[in-house]
């Protein structure tokens, strides 16, 4: 199965990064590409990272405390603090880049040519010019290996 790599750097624009992961999911889900789309982030500044995880382990203890609580108020509550949690994300937090692996196997080549051409034209990518890089192409070799290395 030949893979097929796109990278896309976002810069500080967090906003734009998660955009466009909205819009890889809602893909991954419509077309059924559950194992033949796959990404990953890498963000530089490892500190905020780390800080990040801390948050969302913290929301994670709270979580089993509101037990005794109505479904409803917990719910309400833990969206609100998601929205808190966004607009942290607004701030600059270092380089951002998405790494965008396709796998398709010989018969899906319709596939493959249909999301090749859709990826570069919709609207978060658009502006980033991509570019498909194919196991012939130069620096395959260091983005494949790079993807690997993400968590």
């Amino acid at each position: 199965m030949a893979h097929i790599y796109f990278s896309f750097d976002f810069g500080t624009d967090e906003e734009k990064a998660q955009l466009a992961r909205h819009k890889l999911e809602m893909w991954k889900q419509a077309f059924r590409l559950d194992k033949k789309m796959l990404y990953k982030f890498e963000r530089e500044s490892d500190a905020e990272a780390s800080s990040e995880d801390g948050a969302e382990k913290t929301e994670e203890t709270e979580k089993p405390a509101k037990k005794g609580k109505s479904s409803k108020a917990s719910k309400s509550k833990s969206g609100g603090k998601k929205k808190e949690g966004a607009d942290g994300l607004d701030a600059p937090t270092g380089n951002v880049t998405l790494y965008l692996r396709l796998a398709f196997s010989g018969h899906e080549k319709m596939t493959e040519e249909r999301l090749l051409k859709k990826i570069p034209a919709e609207e978060p990518f658009s502006e980033l010019s991509p570019k498909a890089v194919k196991d012939q192409d130069a620096g395959f070799g260091e983005l494949e290996a790079k993807f690997e290395s993400l968590d």
